[in-house]
This record gives structure tokens, C-alpha cells and sequence, in this order.
């Protein structure tokens, strides 16, 4: 069983950042695929970025590429995202999630476990 819990949302200036964190519960946080996803009012969730267990494979969707960071520290059982240059378009709630095998990092249904999310809203 693992817990999430999503920290650093808040309202922000189109341009501006943020940086998210997700402290997971439990010893085994290192063997998780850790991914993050957002959801904006009447749209469908979206992934945003995926981090293997190791750190070494990240992924991006091609909306925030060159924008936005996914890492992981293992040792405090933490993943975070980098968000830098914000748009409007960017609010949405933002969600963790962990997954102990996953083939397609970016589908929903690859993760066992979520967050409660955060609210991010970029103003213009």
C-alpha cells in the first residue's frame, strides 16, 4: 500500500513557476514508476510527465516539454515537478501517482495509486 499526498499548488502569474511535491508512505518507494497527471474542468485527465523507479527514464508530454520537470528522490520517498513558464492553460488539479510495473506511462489505468491532487490556476 502506498499513500500520496501532492504539496505546492497555488495561484501564479502566466510566466511564473512552481514546483509540485509528492511525498509517498511506505519502504518500497523505489520500486514504484511514479507519474504525473492533471485534470482540467470538463476535460478528461492527462498525463504530464513519468519517472522510472531509478530516475534514469523520464517522460514528458509534448504540452509541457521544455517547460516542465519530473524528478524523484528516493531517499525522501519524494517526486517532484518543476513547473517553469506557466500558462493558463496549465490550471488544472495535478495528481501523483505510482505504479509498480507500468508498460504505457502515460495511461491512467498503468497506476495503482493516487493522490488527492493540488489545485495549480495560472492567471494571464
Amino acid at each position: 500500500q502506498v499513500q500520496l499526498v501532492e504539496s505546492g499548488g497555488g495561484l501564479v502569474q502566466a510566466g511564473g513557476s512552481l514546483r509540485l511535491s509528492c511525498a509517498a508512505s511506505g519502504r518500497t518507494f523505489g520500486n514504484y514508476d511514479m507519474g504525473w497527471f492533471r485534470q482540467a474542468p470538463g476535460k478528461e485527465r492527462e498525463f504530464v510527465a513519468g519517472i522510472g523507479w531509478s530516475g534514469s527514464i523520464t517522460r514528458h508530454a509534448d504540452s509541457v516539454k521544455g517547460r516542465f520537470t519530473i524528478s524523484r528522490d528516493n531517499r525522501k520517498n519524494t517526486v517532484y515537478l518543476q513547473m517553469n513558464s506557466l500558462k493558463p492553460e496549465d490550471t488544472a488539479v495535478y495528481y501523483c501517482a505510482a505504479a509498480r510495473t507500468v508498460r504505457d506511462r502515460t495511461a491512467t489505468n498503468e497506476y495503482d495509486y493516487w493522490g488527492q491532487g493540488t489545485q495549480v490556476t495560472v492567471s494571464s
